[in-house]
């Protein structure tokens, strides 16, 4: 049995993207890969990436907002940065990680700029659908979509 990839989803804070591209990797290829997420900074468990997640059977309740700098002593294979910040900050990582990017909207932020304009708690909710259904396209297509992506 070959051993398993070990990717890191890496964002700025640790609370939406990167937590639910590892709870779709979790749920879609954890005979594939060993999936951990963290960010640059830790904020918490967003409730509505919680909230959209388990709209589609994915549980990620029991996942933390994690500090990079408390997963560095695993020897991640590819970091995969999630926002452009994350992008532009990531850290150097011990071994031979391989680090690309694959960015995704950040559906608080879009929230926002929603509500700012009177939408809905729904019309907002639906940001976030739209960044779920996203990561998970993405993250169906992994590892393929690795090399596509490699820089």
């Amino acid at each position: 049995m070959s051993k398993k990839l070990k990717i890191l989803f890496l964002c700025t804070g640790n609370s939406c993207r990167s937590q639910m591209a590892e709870g779709w990797a979790h749920a879609l290829k954890s005979d594939e890969f060993e999936a951990y997420s963290a960010g640059i900074e830790t904020h918490g468990l967003n409730p509505n990436a919680v909230k959209v997640m388990a709209e589609v059977g994915v549980n990620i309740t029991g996942q933390k907002s994690e500090n990079i700098a408390d997963l560095l002593h695993i020897p991640i294979d590819v970091v995969i940065t999630v926002c452009s910040h994350a992008a532009e900050t990531c850290p150097i990582f011990p071994g031979t990680a391989r680090v690309i990017h694959h960015g995704f909207d950040d559906p608080p932020k879009l929230a926002r700029k929603l509500a700012a304009q009177g939408a809905t708690e729904e019309e907002q909710l639906d940001c976030y659908r739209r960044v779920r259904d996203e990561i998970k396209a993405f993250v169906a297509q992994l590892p393929g979509n690795l090399e596509e992506n490699a820089s």
